[in-house]
This record gives structure tokens, sequence and C-alpha cells, in this order.
């Protein structure tokens, strides 16, 4: 086991899919299962963040006190509630690859970032307990963006020339986040 926590957050009100991303079919699973499945491969307990009862058998906590202000407030209820490392993750990415996960792990920074298309991919990344100040800073200050969070501590970004050395191509951070999206995966992932 690793000395992080995987965090699947799934508070989200899923208003472009029009029903609970978790629960979303995909390849014959809900996307939830889909994502626990490969942080548990990763060697992670899994904590689901936003909900207020178990969710398919997953341990479940609700968002610490800060409902409704996005990611970072998931990233904050998942490092106090884990008190380990966290790797985050939404609930709408179903790719995401245990390799990825692993790799993540084993590099340093206070939070290791994959950037794609010059895009920080912060809801498929590791954050350190060393980031639990500075979001909370952020939180109590209005400011709700975890890319500028990361500014205030050693981030490590992941650029694709390292990230497509493990076999990752971009999948793990993708988000199924439309009825279109998940189709269109469904579609892609049969064709290969």
């Amino acid at each position: 086991m690793s000395d992080a926590t995987g965090v699947i957050l799934a508070g989200g009100s899923a208003s472009r899919m029009g029903q609970d991303k978790a629960f979303v079919r995909f390849r014959g699973a809900a996307m939830v299962t889909h994502v626990a499945a490969s942080l548990t491969a990763a060697g992670l307990d899994v904590i689901v963040v936003g909900r207020g009862e178990p969710l398919n058998g997953l341990r479940a906590v609700p968002d610490d006190g800060v409902s409704g202000r996005g990611p970072m407030a998931g990233m904050v209820t998942g490092l106090r509630t884990a008190g380990t490392d966290i790797f985050l993750v939404a609930v709408d990415q179903p790719l995401l690859r245990p390799e990825t996960i692993t790799a993540i792990l084993r590099l340093p920074g206070d939070a290791v970032v994959p950037r794609a298309d010059g895009h920080p991919q912060v809801t498929c990344a590791l954050y350190r307990q060393s980031c639990l100040e500075p979001a909370v800073t952020s939180l109590a200050t209005g400011e709700l963006k975890l890319r500028r969070m990361l500014d205030k501590v050693a981030t490590n970004y992941i650029e694709p020339d390292v990230w497509s050395d493990w076999g990752e191509d971009g999948r793990s951070w993708l988000s199924l986040d439309t009825p279109d999206a998940v189709a269109a995966a469904e579609v892609h992932i049969a064709t290969e």
C-alpha cells in the first residue's frame, strides 16, 4: 500500500451530464467503479468526497463545511479526512490508468500535476499534506481555483514528454462530463 490515499471528487452538480456522474454507465460499469478500481490497483485506499453516504460500497464523506466550492474544497476535505497525501481524481475520469498514478506518486513536489496542451490537470494529481494550509488560506480568501493555489506550493508539473514515456496518452485526465463525451469514448475504445 502507498502512503497516499485516493480521493474521488463526487460532489459536483453534474449539470452538463444531466444525471449523477458517479452512476453513469461506461464500459459496463458505473464511472465511480472504474475510477476506484484504478486507484485500488495502484495500491491506494479510496475515499469519495462530496457525499454523505457510502457510494457503491466506498467510504464517503461530505465536503468539510465548504460545500459548493469546487475541487479545492474537495482537496481540502480529502487531505483532512485521509491524514495522508492524496491522489485526487474526478469521478468522471474513468480512463484513469493505475500505471500513471504509480508514476506520479514517485515524483517529488508538494503537488505533482500532469500538464496537457499547456493546461495543468488539477483533478488528476498528487497533493501532499503540505498543500493543506495554502489551500485553506485560499478558500478563506475566496480563491477557489486550484491552479492559483499551485503557485503557492512547490509544484512539479509533468510535461507530455515525461508522461508519454509511462504509456500515458492523456486518457487518465479525460473528463467524460456530458452524455456525448461518454458515447464518443465508448465508440473510440470499441474501435481500438
